[in-house]
């Protein structure tokens, strides 16, 4: 595939939406991601092979396969795409690439198609992303 790449990253997606903390900054509230989030971000991040990152620059097409443990979970592709985008780290003032990503941001993808299927032994997303048109990487 001249154009893309494809992968797979194993594991369950957990729901962004639905994966949410309250939590204290002294008295300002905030919302987090919930610990299954981070988790699921950190070990994800680690599966994407160097030859993925790819760091697309205009816009992308993603199919995902999520392959979900049991019917329970909704369908979210959000933590997924979310995954897929280069990580930072604040150093003092500035924010320093830290890992490179698929894409510089999830803004590119204009065509996305998902779906969902069971897999009881082997939660994963399969996960492809293309460009919708030729670009400089």
């Amino acid at each position: 595939m001249s154009n893309g790449v494809k992968f797979v990253i194993l594991g369950q997606p957990c729901s962004k939406a639905n994966s949410r903390r309250l939590v204290s900054f002294g008295k300002r509230p905030a919302v987090i991601k919930s610990k299954d989030a981070l988790a699921y971000e950190r070990d994800a991040r680690r599966q994407i092979p160097g030859m993925a990152r790819l760091m697309f620059q205009g816009p992308v097409r993603v199919t995902l396969r999520l392959y979900y443990a049991s019917e329970r979970p909704d369908l979210d592709e959000s933590i997924v795409l979310d995954v897929l985008q280069p990580l930072y780290a604040k150093i003092g003032r500035k924010r320093v690439m830290t890992q490179r990503g698929v894409y510089l941001n999830d803004r590119q993808v204009r065509e996305k198609h998902v779906f969902h299927g069971i897999d009881k032994k082997h939660p994963r997303a399969e996960i492809m992303v293309e460009a919708l048109e030729e670009q400089l990487l």
